[in-house]
C-alpha cells in the first residue's frame, strides 16, 4: 500500500527516487540532502475494482433553491407532486446522466421510478 513519508531532518515530504549507485529506490527530500531506502516499494496504487454509484450529496434546503428546475413528479414518500431535480455531480469519467429529485414538501430524495438505471458490478469468482 502506498503511503506518505516525511523527512526526519526538516519534516518535508519525501519523494520516491532511483539511486543508480546503490541500485535501490530511495525516498529523498527535495529541501535537504536526506534520503532513506524505501522499505515499501509501492509508490502508487490504482484500484480498478472499486465501483462507486451515483450519490446525491447534500440535499438540505434544495426544495427552496431558486436555481433548480421544478418538475411534476410524485414523491414516493409523501405523495406530493412537486420536486426539484438535478444531475449526478460525480466527477468520474463514467458518470451517467442520472437525474435526482428532491420533494419540495418532505425534502426526501428519490430517482425517477420509470427510468431503469444500468448498474456496474464486479463479478465474484
Amino acid at each position: 500500500q502506498a503511503s506518505l513519508h516525511f523527512c526526519s531532518e526538516c519534516n518535508n515530504l519525501l519523494y520516491p527516487k532511483a539511486d543508480p549507485q546503490r541500485r535501490v529506490m530511495v525516498y529523498a527530500c527535495r529541501i535537504c540532502a536526506f534520503d532513506e531506502i524505501g522499505e515499501n516499494q509501492c509508490v502508487y496504487r490504482n484500484d480498478l475494482l472499486t465501483v462507486t454509484k451515483e450519490q446525491m450529496g447534500v440535499i438540505n434546503d434544495l426544495g427552496t433553491d431558486p436555481t433548480l428546475g421544478h418538475q411534476k413528479m410524485t414523491c414516493p414518500h409523501c405523495g406530493h407532486d412537486d420536486a426539484v431535480f438535478f444531475q449526478d455531480q460525480s466527477k468520474r469519467k463514467e458518470t451517467r446522466m442520472t437525474l435526482f429529485y428532491v420533494c419540495t414538501k418532505c425534502n426526501k430524495s428519490f430517482t425517477d421510478p420509470n427510468v431503469v438505471v444500468e448498474t456496474l458490478g464486479v463479478e465474484g469468482g
